[in-house]
């Protein structure tokens, strides 16, 4: 099978990401709309942004590695899956890709362009919160990889539809998501300041996450023990 080229590579990564972004902005502002109930919005912005990264992951997988988020791409930089060249265009790719998602999300429903976000997410929960989703993120990428590679779209869309929930900061987990979501002031957005604190939470987990499914991943020889001569 024929690898893709760079710039188709790119191109996967922007689209993808793009289409992640302007699903969990869309789905949000549908939801925030529809309904005053807290817990539905969030329900709804849930299933639409799980079910999008099985699709987006399934059908761009097989050009790009779908990573659609920085930290992904970096540490498949540095297990060497990803060739460091290539890391830098990933991550323009991905930014570019997700502040055009916003775009996009506000364009159908009919609001400014960009916005600057006013939702306060701050605070040592909410990083904490981010380490953990992002570390169970990488963690389900590697050993989806490992062991079950066609189930991966389905097990990280179901980790980030779960992780929505059991995380105080509803699981950015993703740099470049993060940055698109801090252009919109509706139901996902991010203020611009919170920003640093979610994006090195997310960079700690990526890293722990590597490091430690490194290890467990890894399997050591087991010496079989040599069966004792009989004395002659």
């Amino acid at each position: 099978m024929k690898a893709f080229d760079l710039p188709r590579r790119c191109t996967a990564e922007a689209l993808g990401t793009g289409l992640l972004v302007a699903t969990v902005v869309g789905s949000g502002i549908m939801a925030d709309t529809l309904t005053h109930d807290a817990a539905l919005a969030l329900l709804g912005n849930t299933l639409a942004t799980g079910a999008m990264l099985v699709v987006l992951i399934t059908i761009l997988g097989a050009v790009s590695g779908a990573h659609f988020n920085p930290v992904v791409s970096l540490v498949f930089c540095l297990n060497r899956t990803l060739p460091a060249r290539d890391f830098p265009a990933y991550m323009v790719a991905q930014f570019v890709g997700g502040t055009a998602g916003t775009v996009a999300a506000h364009l159908m429903f009919a609001l400014p362009v960009l916005e600057i976000a006013t939702k306060p997410r701050a605070g040592p929960a909410q990083w904490f919160s981010e380490m953990v989703a992002t570390f169970g993120l990488v963690a389900v990428i590697l050993s989806g990889a490992r062991f079950e590679q066609r189930a991966v779209p389905w097990l990280v869309g179901l980790y980030i539809t779960a992780a929505y929930w059991f995380t105080a900061s509803t699981s950015f987990a993703n740099p470049a998501v993060a940055v698109a979501r801090s252009l919109t002031d509706t139901f996902s957005g991010i203020r611009p300041v919170d920003l640093p604190g979610f994006i090195v939470a997310e960079l700690l987990g990526a890293l722990i996450a590597l490091a430690l499914m490194g290890w467990l991943l890894r399997p050591e020889i087991v010496q079989k023990s040599q069966p004792l001569k009989a004395k002659s």
